[in-house]
Protein backbone atom coordinates (compact mmCIF):
# COMPACT_ATOMS: atom_id res chain seq x y z
CA UNK A 1 0.00 0.00 0.00
CA UNK A 2 1.40 3.44 -0.93
CA UNK A 3 2.37 5.87 1.83
CA UNK A 4 -0.26 8.46 2.76
CA UNK A 5 1.05 11.81 3.90
CA UNK A 6 0.24 12.79 7.48
CA UNK A 7 -1.80 15.84 6.46
CA UNK A 8 -4.25 13.57 4.61
CA UNK A 9 -4.04 10.57 6.92
CA UNK A 10 -4.86 12.65 10.00
CA UNK A 11 -7.44 14.94 8.41
CA UNK A 12 -10.46 14.93 10.76
CA UNK A 13 -13.44 12.93 9.58
CA UNK A 14 -15.93 14.40 12.04
CA UNK A 15 -16.24 17.32 14.43
CA UNK A 16 -15.00 15.34 17.45
CA UNK A 17 -11.64 14.77 15.72
CA UNK A 18 -11.12 18.49 15.04
CA UNK A 19 -8.34 20.19 17.01
CA UNK A 20 -9.14 23.74 18.08
CA UNK A 21 -11.78 26.05 16.56
CA UNK A 22 -14.20 25.25 19.39
CA UNK A 23 -16.12 28.49 18.83
CA UNK A 24 -16.92 27.40 15.26
CA UNK A 25 -17.72 23.79 16.09
CA UNK A 26 -20.14 24.72 18.85
CA UNK A 27 -22.22 26.89 16.54
CA UNK A 28 -22.32 24.30 13.74
CA UNK A 29 -23.10 21.38 16.07
CA UNK A 30 -25.98 23.26 17.68
CA UNK A 31 -27.35 24.27 14.28
CA UNK A 32 -27.30 20.66 13.09
CA UNK A 33 -28.77 19.19 16.27
CA UNK A 34 -31.58 21.75 16.39
CA UNK A 35 -32.17 21.71 12.61
CA UNK A 36 -31.59 25.47 12.35
CA UNK A 37 -29.77 25.46 9.02
CA UNK A 38 -28.86 28.48 6.92
CA UNK A 39 -28.52 28.28 3.15
CA UNK A 40 -25.02 29.85 2.93
CA UNK A 41 -21.97 29.61 5.18
CA UNK A 42 -18.68 31.49 4.84
CA UNK A 43 -15.53 30.11 6.49
CA UNK A 44 -12.60 32.52 6.72
CA UNK A 45 -9.08 32.25 8.10
CA UNK A 46 -5.43 31.84 7.13
CA UNK A 47 -4.13 28.77 5.31
CA UNK A 48 -4.17 25.41 7.04
CA UNK A 49 -6.56 26.20 9.90
CA UNK A 50 -9.37 23.86 8.75
CA UNK A 51 -11.75 25.84 6.52
CA UNK A 52 -12.19 23.16 3.85
CA UNK A 53 -12.10 20.37 6.42
CA UNK A 54 -14.94 21.92 8.41
CA UNK A 55 -16.93 22.42 5.19
CA UNK A 56 -16.54 18.76 4.18
CA UNK A 57 -17.54 17.50 7.63
CA UNK A 58 -20.56 19.81 7.47
CA UNK A 59 -21.45 18.34 4.06
CA UNK A 60 -21.25 14.86 5.62
CA UNK A 61 -23.51 15.94 8.46
CA UNK A 62 -26.09 17.23 5.98
CA UNK A 63 -26.08 14.10 3.80
CA UNK A 64 -25.37 11.23 6.20
CA UNK A 65 -27.85 8.45 5.51
CA UNK A 66 -28.69 8.27 9.25
CA UNK A 67 -30.18 11.77 8.98
CA UNK A 68 -29.07 15.34 9.55
CA UNK A 69 -26.69 15.03 12.49
CA UNK A 70 -23.61 16.62 14.08
CA UNK A 71 -22.15 13.09 14.35
CA UNK A 72 -22.07 11.58 10.84
CA UNK A 73 -21.60 7.82 10.94
CA UNK A 74 -18.64 7.73 8.55
CA UNK A 75 -19.77 4.29 7.36
CA UNK A 76 -22.68 4.94 5.01
CA UNK A 77 -22.24 5.46 1.29
CA UNK A 78 -22.60 9.23 1.45
CA UNK A 79 -20.01 9.61 4.26
CA UNK A 80 -17.49 7.36 2.51
CA UNK A 81 -17.95 9.04 -0.86
CA UNK A 82 -17.54 12.52 0.62
CA UNK A 83 -14.38 11.41 2.46
CA UNK A 84 -12.99 9.98 -0.78
CA UNK A 85 -13.94 13.05 -2.82
CA UNK A 86 -16.40 11.32 -5.17
CA UNK A 87 -19.82 12.30 -3.80
CA UNK A 88 -21.77 13.50 -6.83
CA UNK A 89 -23.88 16.01 -4.87
CA UNK A 90 -20.85 17.72 -3.28
CA UNK A 91 -19.60 20.08 -5.98
CA UNK A 92 -16.17 21.42 -4.99
CA UNK A 93 -15.01 24.44 -6.98
CA UNK A 94 -11.59 26.12 -6.94
CA UNK A 95 -12.53 29.73 -7.57
CA UNK A 96 -8.91 30.59 -8.40
CA UNK A 97 -9.14 28.52 -11.59
CA UNK A 98 -12.75 29.39 -12.47
CA UNK A 99 -12.87 33.17 -12.28
CA UNK A 100 -14.81 33.84 -15.48
CA UNK A 101 -18.48 34.72 -15.35
CA UNK A 102 -19.19 31.96 -17.88
CA UNK A 103 -17.83 29.39 -15.39
CA UNK A 104 -20.09 30.69 -12.65
CA UNK A 105 -23.17 30.70 -14.85
CA UNK A 106 -22.46 27.16 -15.99
CA UNK A 107 -22.16 26.12 -12.36
CA UNK A 108 -25.41 27.78 -11.35
CA UNK A 109 -27.40 26.34 -14.27
CA UNK A 110 -27.61 23.04 -12.38
CA UNK A 111 -28.73 24.56 -9.06
CA UNK A 112 -32.40 24.11 -9.90
CA UNK A 113 -32.09 20.33 -10.27
CA UNK A 114 -32.63 18.10 -7.25
CA UNK A 115 -29.67 16.19 -5.77
CA UNK A 116 -28.90 12.88 -7.45
CA UNK A 117 -28.02 10.82 -4.43
CA UNK A 118 -27.90 12.91 -1.26
CA UNK A 119 -30.31 14.95 0.79
CA UNK A 120 -28.74 18.28 -0.24
CA UNK A 121 -26.74 19.48 -3.20
CA UNK A 122 -23.73 21.22 -1.57
CA UNK A 123 -21.58 23.76 -3.41
CA UNK A 124 -18.16 24.14 -1.75
CA UNK A 125 -16.39 27.12 -3.35
CA UNK A 126 -12.79 27.47 -2.15
CA UNK A 127 -10.90 30.80 -2.31
CA UNK A 128 -14.16 32.46 -3.27
CA UNK A 129 -12.57 35.92 -3.17
CA UNK A 130 -10.84 35.07 -6.49
CA UNK A 131 -14.12 35.29 -8.42
CA UNK A 132 -14.51 38.27 -10.73
CA UNK A 133 -16.98 41.06 -10.09
CA UNK A 134 -19.32 39.74 -12.80
CA UNK A 135 -19.12 36.26 -11.29
CA UNK A 136 -20.19 37.62 -7.91
CA UNK A 137 -23.12 39.37 -9.57
CA UNK A 138 -24.13 36.11 -11.22
CA UNK A 139 -23.89 34.30 -7.89
CA UNK A 140 -25.71 36.94 -5.88
CA UNK A 141 -29.35 36.16 -6.66
CA UNK A 142 -28.93 32.40 -6.33
CA UNK A 143 -27.03 32.84 -3.08
CA UNK A 144 -29.82 34.94 -1.63
CA UNK A 145 -32.72 32.63 -2.55
CA UNK A 146 -31.43 29.17 -3.45
CA UNK A 147 -33.77 26.18 -3.78
CA UNK A 148 -34.36 24.38 -0.45
CA UNK A 149 -32.22 21.43 -1.55
CA UNK A 150 -29.07 23.58 -2.04
CA UNK A 151 -26.44 24.69 0.49
CA UNK A 152 -23.50 26.98 -0.27
CA UNK A 153 -20.25 26.57 1.70
CA UNK A 154 -17.75 29.30 0.84
CA UNK A 155 -14.13 29.42 2.03
CA UNK A 156 -11.58 32.23 1.73
CA UNK A 157 -8.31 33.47 3.17
CA UNK A 158 -9.15 37.08 2.29
CA UNK A 159 -12.74 38.01 3.22
CA UNK A 160 -11.99 41.73 2.77
CA UNK A 161 -12.11 41.19 -1.00
CA UNK A 162 -15.66 39.86 -0.92
CA UNK A 163 -18.47 42.27 -1.83
CA UNK A 164 -20.61 43.35 1.09
CA UNK A 165 -23.63 42.01 -0.77
CA UNK A 166 -22.13 38.50 -0.58
CA UNK A 167 -21.08 38.82 3.07
CA UNK A 168 -24.54 39.95 4.12
CA UNK A 169 -26.12 36.78 2.67
CA UNK A 170 -23.86 34.33 4.53
CA UNK A 171 -23.31 33.19 8.07
CA UNK A 172 -19.65 34.03 8.61
CA UNK A 173 -17.29 31.93 10.74
CA UNK A 174 -13.72 33.11 11.30
CA UNK A 175 -11.30 30.26 12.03
CA UNK A 176 -8.38 31.28 14.24
CA UNK A 177 -4.69 30.58 13.83
CA UNK A 178 -3.64 27.55 15.83
CA UNK A 179 -1.70 28.40 19.02
CA UNK A 180 1.71 26.74 19.42
CA UNK A 181 0.75 24.62 22.49
CA UNK A 182 -2.25 23.20 20.60
CA UNK A 183 -0.14 22.27 17.57
CA UNK A 184 2.56 20.90 19.86
CA UNK A 185 0.13 18.60 21.68
CA UNK A 186 -1.47 17.32 18.49
CA UNK A 187 1.89 16.54 16.86
CA UNK A 188 3.01 14.59 19.90
CA UNK A 189 -0.22 12.56 19.79
CA UNK A 190 0.36 11.75 16.12
CA UNK A 191 4.01 10.81 16.71
CA UNK A 192 3.01 8.46 19.50
CA UNK A 193 0.39 6.83 17.27
CA UNK A 194 2.92 6.55 14.44
CA UNK A 195 5.56 5.10 16.83
CA UNK A 196 8.11 7.78 15.93
CA UNK A 197 10.86 8.60 18.44
CA UNK A 198 11.04 12.32 19.19
CA UNK A 199 12.15 14.89 21.76
CA UNK A 200 10.09 17.82 23.00
CA UNK A 201 12.44 20.49 21.60
CA UNK A 202 12.20 19.17 18.04
CA UNK A 203 8.39 19.11 18.14
CA UNK A 204 8.33 22.64 19.56
CA UNK A 205 10.52 23.86 16.67
CA UNK A 206 8.09 22.40 14.14
CA UNK A 207 5.13 23.89 15.99
CA UNK A 208 6.71 27.34 15.86
CA UNK A 209 7.69 26.90 12.22
CA UNK A 210 4.09 26.09 11.25
CA UNK A 211 3.10 29.70 12.03
CA UNK A 212 -0.42 28.85 13.18
CA UNK A 213 -1.23 26.34 10.41
CA UNK A 214 -1.96 22.74 11.39
CA UNK A 215 -1.58 21.59 7.79
CA UNK A 216 1.85 23.23 7.55
CA UNK A 217 2.78 21.59 10.86
CA UNK A 218 1.91 18.14 9.52
CA UNK A 219 3.80 18.78 6.28
CA UNK A 220 6.88 19.89 8.23
CA UNK A 221 6.51 16.85 10.47
CA UNK A 222 6.50 14.57 7.43
CA UNK A 223 9.62 16.29 6.15
CA UNK A 224 11.38 16.13 9.53
CA UNK A 225 10.69 12.40 9.91
CA UNK A 226 12.14 11.75 6.46
CA UNK A 227 15.12 14.04 7.15
CA UNK A 228 15.85 12.32 10.46
CA UNK A 229 15.54 8.79 9.12
CA UNK A 230 12.37 7.96 11.03
CA UNK A 231 13.04 9.93 14.21
CA UNK A 232 13.07 13.54 15.38
CA UNK A 233 16.08 15.19 17.00
CA UNK A 234 16.44 18.88 17.81
CA UNK A 235 19.73 19.44 15.96
CA UNK A 236 18.48 17.81 12.78
CA UNK A 237 15.16 19.65 12.84
CA UNK A 238 17.05 22.93 13.28
CA UNK A 239 19.22 22.07 10.29
CA UNK A 240 16.17 21.20 8.21
CA UNK A 241 14.32 24.39 9.15
CA UNK A 242 17.42 26.56 8.85
CA UNK A 243 16.86 27.85 12.37
CA UNK A 244 19.48 28.65 14.97
CA UNK A 245 19.66 27.01 18.35
CA UNK A 246 17.92 29.12 20.96
CA UNK A 247 20.99 28.62 23.15
CA UNK A 248 23.13 30.54 20.64
CA UNK A 249 20.70 33.44 20.60
CA UNK A 250 20.67 33.33 24.39
CA UNK A 251 24.47 33.76 24.35
CA UNK A 252 24.10 36.85 22.16
CA UNK A 253 21.56 38.24 24.62
CA UNK A 254 23.89 37.63 27.57
CA UNK A 255 26.71 39.44 25.78
CA UNK A 256 24.38 42.39 25.12
CA UNK A 257 23.40 42.53 28.78
CA UNK A 258 27.10 42.48 29.74
CA UNK A 259 27.75 45.34 27.27
CA UNK A 260 30.50 43.17 25.76
CA UNK A 261 30.79 44.08 22.06
CA UNK A 262 33.67 41.65 21.29
CA UNK A 263 31.63 38.77 22.74
CA UNK A 264 28.61 39.78 20.66
CA UNK A 265 30.69 39.80 17.47
CA UNK A 266 32.24 36.43 18.42
CA UNK A 267 28.77 34.88 18.74
CA UNK A 268 27.76 36.26 15.33
CA UNK A 269 30.96 34.90 13.82
CA UNK A 270 30.19 31.45 15.24
CA UNK A 271 26.68 31.67 13.83
CA UNK A 272 27.93 32.43 10.33
CA UNK A 273 29.41 28.91 10.10
CA UNK A 274 25.84 27.58 10.16
CA UNK A 275 24.63 29.81 7.29
CA UNK A 276 21.61 30.89 9.33
CA UNK A 277 18.63 32.99 8.34
CA UNK A 278 19.71 36.24 10.02
CA UNK A 279 16.16 37.57 10.06
CA UNK A 280 15.17 34.52 12.12
CA UNK A 281 18.05 35.23 14.51
CA UNK A 282 16.66 38.70 15.14
CA UNK A 283 13.14 37.26 15.44
CA UNK A 284 14.32 34.79 18.08
CA UNK A 285 16.11 37.58 19.96
CA UNK A 286 12.92 39.66 19.90
CA UNK A 287 10.99 36.68 21.26
CA UNK A 288 13.43 36.40 24.19
CA UNK A 289 13.17 40.14 24.92
CA UNK A 290 9.37 39.88 24.83
CA UNK A 291 9.40 37.12 27.44
CA UNK A 292 11.84 39.14 29.59
CA UNK A 293 9.55 42.18 29.48
CA UNK A 294 6.68 39.96 30.61
CA UNK A 295 8.84 38.51 33.38
CA UNK A 296 9.46 42.02 34.71
CA UNK A 297 5.91 43.35 34.58
CA UNK A 298 3.59 40.31 34.45
CA UNK A 299 5.57 37.23 35.63
CA UNK A 300 2.56 34.94 35.49
CA UNK A 301 2.18 35.67 31.75
CA UNK A 302 5.56 34.10 30.84
CA UNK A 303 5.06 30.96 28.76
CA UNK A 304 5.17 28.02 31.16
CA UNK A 305 6.28 25.68 28.37
CA UNK A 306 9.57 27.51 27.81
CA UNK A 307 12.51 25.26 28.61
CA UNK A 308 14.62 28.30 29.56
CA UNK A 309 11.91 30.04 31.59
CA UNK A 310 13.94 30.35 34.79
CA UNK A 311 17.01 31.60 32.94
CA UNK A 312 14.97 34.29 31.20
CA UNK A 313 13.47 35.40 34.50
CA UNK A 314 16.99 35.69 35.92
CA UNK A 315 18.22 37.72 32.93
CA UNK A 316 15.20 40.01 33.22
CA UNK A 317 16.51 41.16 36.61
CA UNK A 318 19.80 42.28 35.02
CA UNK A 319 18.25 44.80 32.62
CA UNK A 320 16.08 47.82 33.21
CA UNK A 321 12.69 47.83 31.53
CA UNK A 322 13.88 50.80 29.45
CA UNK A 323 16.84 48.79 28.11
CA UNK A 324 14.59 45.87 27.18
CA UNK A 325 12.23 48.19 25.32
CA UNK A 326 15.15 49.88 23.55
CA UNK A 327 16.70 46.53 22.51
CA UNK A 328 13.30 45.37 21.25
CA UNK A 329 12.67 48.52 19.23
CA UNK A 330 16.16 48.52 17.70
CA UNK A 331 15.83 44.81 16.86
CA UNK A 332 12.41 45.36 15.30
CA UNK A 333 13.68 48.17 13.07
CA UNK A 334 16.82 46.16 12.26
CA UNK A 335 14.72 43.20 11.12
CA UNK A 336 12.60 45.47 8.95
CA UNK A 337 15.66 47.03 7.34
CA UNK A 338 17.63 43.79 6.96
CA UNK A 339 16.78 43.40 3.22
CA UNK A 340 18.30 46.85 2.64
CA UNK A 341 21.66 45.97 4.22
CA UNK A 342 24.60 45.20 1.90
CA UNK A 343 24.60 41.67 3.36
CA UNK A 344 22.37 40.01 5.98
CA UNK A 345 25.18 39.33 8.45
CA UNK A 346 26.24 42.97 8.37
CA UNK A 347 22.65 44.02 8.97
CA UNK A 348 22.46 41.79 12.06
CA UNK A 349 25.79 43.06 13.39
CA UNK A 350 24.75 46.69 12.96
CA UNK A 351 21.47 46.09 14.77
CA UNK A 352 23.32 44.52 17.71
CA UNK A 353 25.97 47.27 17.79
CA UNK A 354 23.18 49.86 17.71
CA UNK A 355 21.71 48.28 20.85
CA UNK A 356 25.06 48.65 22.60
CA UNK A 357 25.59 52.18 21.31
CA UNK A 358 22.41 53.49 22.89
CA UNK A 359 22.45 51.46 26.11
CA UNK A 360 25.26 53.45 27.84
CA UNK A 361 23.51 56.73 27.04
CA UNK A 362 20.40 55.68 28.91
CA UNK A 363 22.43 54.39 31.86
CA UNK A 364 24.47 57.57 31.99
CA UNK A 365 21.36 59.71 32.21
CA UNK A 366 19.95 57.59 35.00
CA UNK A 367 23.24 57.60 36.90
CA UNK A 368 23.82 61.37 36.65
CA UNK A 369 20.73 63.27 37.76
CA UNK A 370 22.72 66.50 37.76
CA UNK A 371 22.89 66.33 33.98
CA UNK A 372 19.13 66.38 33.85
CA UNK A 373 18.97 69.92 35.15
CA UNK A 374 20.80 71.06 32.03
CA UNK A 375 17.72 70.27 29.95
CA UNK A 376 16.57 73.55 28.41
CA UNK A 377 13.54 74.88 30.18
CA UNK A 378 10.47 75.79 28.14
CA UNK A 379 9.62 79.44 27.62
CA UNK A 380 7.41 80.75 30.33
CA UNK A 381 3.75 80.96 29.46
CA UNK A 382 2.33 84.46 28.98
CA UNK A 383 0.45 85.79 31.99
CA UNK A 384 -3.28 85.36 31.97
CA UNK A 385 -5.16 88.38 30.71
CA UNK A 386 -7.93 87.89 33.26
CA UNK A 387 -7.65 90.27 36.26
CA UNK A 388 -7.13 88.57 39.60
CA UNK A 389 -9.12 89.89 42.52
CA UNK A 390 -7.17 87.83 44.98
CA UNK A 391 -4.08 85.62 44.80
CA UNK A 392 -4.94 82.08 43.79
CA UNK A 393 -3.21 79.11 45.32
CA UNK A 394 -1.52 77.99 42.12
CA UNK A 395 2.01 76.65 42.12
CA UNK A 396 3.05 75.18 38.79
CA UNK A 397 6.24 74.03 40.42
CA UNK A 398 4.28 71.43 42.35
CA UNK A 399 3.17 69.74 39.11
CA UNK A 400 6.28 68.77 37.13
CA UNK A 401 5.82 67.86 33.50
CA UNK A 402 8.00 64.80 33.65
CA UNK A 403 10.07 63.28 36.43
CA UNK A 404 13.47 63.71 34.76
CA UNK A 405 12.91 67.42 34.14
CA UNK A 406 11.43 68.28 37.49
CA UNK A 407 14.45 70.31 38.64
CA UNK A 408 14.46 72.40 35.49
CA UNK A 409 10.78 73.23 35.80
CA UNK A 410 10.94 74.10 39.47
CA UNK A 411 13.82 76.56 39.09
CA UNK A 412 11.92 78.81 36.67
CA UNK A 413 10.85 82.18 38.12
CA UNK A 414 7.15 82.63 38.57
CA UNK A 415 5.20 85.67 37.42
CA UNK A 416 3.74 86.02 40.92
CA UNK A 417 4.82 84.61 44.28
CA UNK A 418 3.15 81.27 44.82
CA UNK A 419 1.14 80.89 47.96
CA UNK A 420 1.13 77.65 49.88
CA UNK A 421 -2.32 76.26 50.63
CA UNK A 422 -3.45 77.33 54.02
CA UNK A 423 -3.30 74.84 56.81
CA UNK A 424 -6.52 73.58 58.25
CA UNK A 425 -6.97 75.15 61.69
CA UNK A 426 -10.31 75.24 63.41
CA UNK A 427 -11.89 77.56 62.42
CA UNK A 428 -10.43 78.20 58.99
CA UNK A 429 -9.26 81.67 58.25
CA UNK A 430 -11.13 83.12 55.26
CA UNK A 431 -9.11 85.96 53.73
CA UNK A 432 -11.01 86.30 50.45
CA UNK A 433 -9.08 83.34 48.98
CA UNK A 434 -12.00 81.35 47.60
CA UNK A 435 -9.75 78.75 45.93
CA UNK A 436 -7.96 77.97 49.18
CA UNK A 437 -11.23 77.73 51.08
CA UNK A 438 -12.73 75.31 48.53
CA UNK A 439 -9.67 73.08 48.84
CA UNK A 440 -9.82 73.16 52.63
CA UNK A 441 -13.49 72.18 52.75
CA UNK A 442 -12.78 68.79 51.06
CA UNK A 443 -16.02 68.84 49.11
CA UNK A 444 -17.21 65.95 46.98
CA UNK A 445 -19.45 65.31 43.99
CA UNK A 446 -21.83 67.92 42.63
CA UNK A 447 -21.32 70.24 45.61
CA UNK A 448 -17.63 70.46 44.73
CA UNK A 449 -18.47 71.09 41.07
CA UNK A 450 -20.70 73.98 42.09
CA UNK A 451 -18.03 75.45 44.38
CA UNK A 452 -15.08 75.25 41.95
CA UNK A 453 -17.08 76.93 39.18
CA UNK A 454 -18.00 79.90 41.36
CA UNK A 455 -15.97 83.03 42.14
CA UNK A 456 -16.20 85.27 45.21
CA UNK A 457 -18.05 88.55 44.65
CA UNK A 458 -18.54 89.87 48.17
CA UNK A 459 -18.08 88.78 51.79
CA UNK A 460 -19.40 90.32 55.00
CA UNK A 461 -19.77 89.12 58.55
CA UNK A 462 -23.04 87.39 57.75
CA UNK A 463 -23.22 86.96 53.96
CA UNK A 464 -21.03 85.35 51.29
CA UNK A 465 -21.95 86.20 47.69
CA UNK A 466 -20.71 84.05 44.78
CA UNK A 467 -20.97 84.44 40.99
CA UNK A 468 -21.64 81.46 38.70
CA UNK A 469 -21.32 81.70 34.91
CA UNK A 470 -24.58 81.22 33.05
CA UNK A 471 -23.03 78.37 31.06
CA UNK A 472 -22.84 76.38 34.32
CA UNK A 473 -26.39 77.15 35.37
CA UNK A 474 -27.27 73.45 35.50
CA UNK A 475 -25.03 73.07 38.58
CA UNK A 476 -27.18 75.42 40.65
CA UNK A 477 -30.21 74.24 42.56
CA UNK A 478 -31.52 74.77 46.07
CA UNK A 479 -30.24 71.44 47.38
CA UNK A 480 -26.65 71.96 46.18
CA UNK A 481 -26.64 75.57 47.40
CA UNK A 482 -27.91 74.46 50.81
CA UNK A 483 -25.21 71.78 51.09
CA UNK A 484 -22.48 74.24 50.10
CA UNK A 485 -23.76 76.76 52.66
CA UNK A 486 -23.73 74.06 55.36
CA UNK A 487 -20.15 73.10 54.49
CA UNK A 488 -19.10 76.76 54.50
CA UNK A 489 -20.60 77.43 57.93
CA UNK A 490 -19.08 74.25 59.34
CA UNK A 491 -15.58 75.06 58.02
CA UNK A 492 -15.62 78.70 59.20
CA UNK A 493 -17.54 77.84 62.39
CA UNK A 494 -19.86 80.79 62.04
CA UNK A 495 -23.38 81.41 60.84
CA UNK A 496 -23.37 82.66 57.23
CA UNK A 497 -25.91 83.16 54.50
CA UNK A 498 -24.74 81.94 51.07
CA UNK A 499 -26.03 83.74 47.98
CA UNK A 500 -25.19 82.55 44.45
CA UNK A 501 -26.03 84.68 41.42
CA UNK A 502 -25.69 83.98 37.71
CA UNK A 503 -23.54 86.48 35.86
CA UNK A 504 -20.20 87.34 34.28
CA UNK A 505 -17.20 86.39 36.41
CA UNK A 506 -14.41 88.97 36.67
CA UNK A 507 -11.73 86.53 37.88
CA UNK A 508 -10.86 82.89 37.24
CA UNK A 509 -12.88 80.30 39.06
CA UNK A 510 -10.97 77.43 40.73
CA UNK A 511 -12.07 75.18 37.87
CA UNK A 512 -10.71 77.61 35.27
CA UNK A 513 -7.46 77.94 37.21
CA UNK A 514 -7.07 74.16 37.29
CA UNK A 515 -7.79 73.87 33.57
CA UNK A 516 -5.29 76.61 32.71
CA UNK A 517 -2.68 74.98 34.93
CA UNK A 518 -3.21 71.64 33.22
CA UNK A 519 -2.77 73.21 29.78
CA UNK A 520 0.43 74.94 30.91
CA UNK A 521 1.81 71.70 32.36
CA UNK A 522 0.93 69.84 29.16
CA UNK A 523 2.65 72.46 27.00
CA UNK A 524 5.66 72.41 29.29
CA UNK A 525 5.89 68.61 29.14
CA UNK A 526 5.71 68.61 25.34
CA UNK A 527 8.44 71.26 25.03
CA UNK A 528 10.71 69.38 27.44
CA UNK A 529 10.23 66.10 25.59
CA UNK A 530 10.90 67.77 22.22
CA UNK A 531 14.13 69.32 23.58
CA UNK A 532 15.29 66.18 25.36
CA UNK A 533 18.71 65.11 23.92
CA UNK A 534 17.78 61.40 24.01
CA UNK A 535 14.56 62.01 22.10
CA UNK A 536 16.40 64.15 19.56
CA UNK A 537 19.00 61.40 19.09
CA UNK A 538 16.31 58.79 18.48
CA UNK A 539 14.55 61.05 15.99
CA UNK A 540 17.79 61.69 14.10
CA UNK A 541 19.06 58.08 14.11
CA UNK A 542 15.83 56.15 13.58
CA UNK A 543 13.56 58.75 12.00
CA UNK A 544 11.44 58.36 15.13
CA UNK A 545 8.35 60.42 15.77
CA UNK A 546 6.62 61.36 19.00
CA UNK A 547 3.15 59.86 18.96
CA UNK A 548 0.61 62.70 19.14
CA UNK A 549 -1.13 63.02 22.52
CA UNK A 550 1.22 60.43 24.07
CA UNK A 551 3.09 62.97 26.24
CA UNK A 552 1.47 63.31 29.63
CA UNK A 553 2.73 65.47 32.54
CA UNK A 554 3.54 63.47 35.65
CA UNK A 555 1.63 64.54 38.74
CA UNK A 556 2.77 63.92 42.27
Amino acid sequence: MSYQVLARKWRPGNFSEMVGQDHILRALINALDEDRLHHAYLFTGTRGVGKTTVARIFAKSLNCETGITSKPCGECGACREIAEGRFIDLIEVDAASRTKVEDTRELLDNVQYAPTHGRFKVYLIDEVHMLSGHSFNALLKTLEEPPPHVKFLLATTDPQKLPVTILSRCLQFNLKRMPVPLIDGHLKHILQQESVVFDDASVRLISHGADGSMRDALSLLDQAIAFGGGKLEQAEVQTMLGTVSRDRVMQILKALIANDAPAVMKQVDDLSDLSPDYANVLAELLSLLHQMALAQKVPEAVDENLLDREELQSLAKQLTSEDIQLFYQVGLIGRRDLPLAPDPRGGLEMALLRMLAFKPTLEGRAANPAAVTKTPAPPSSPPSSAPQAAPQNISPATSPAVTQTQAAVQTQPQSAPAQQPASTPAPIQFDDNWTGLVEAMNLRGMVKQLAVNCTLQEKSATVVKLILNKENEQLLNSIMQSKLEEALCSSLQQKLKLQIELGEQQVESPAQTTARSQVERQQSAEVIIQQDPMVQALKESFNAEIVPNSVKPVTE
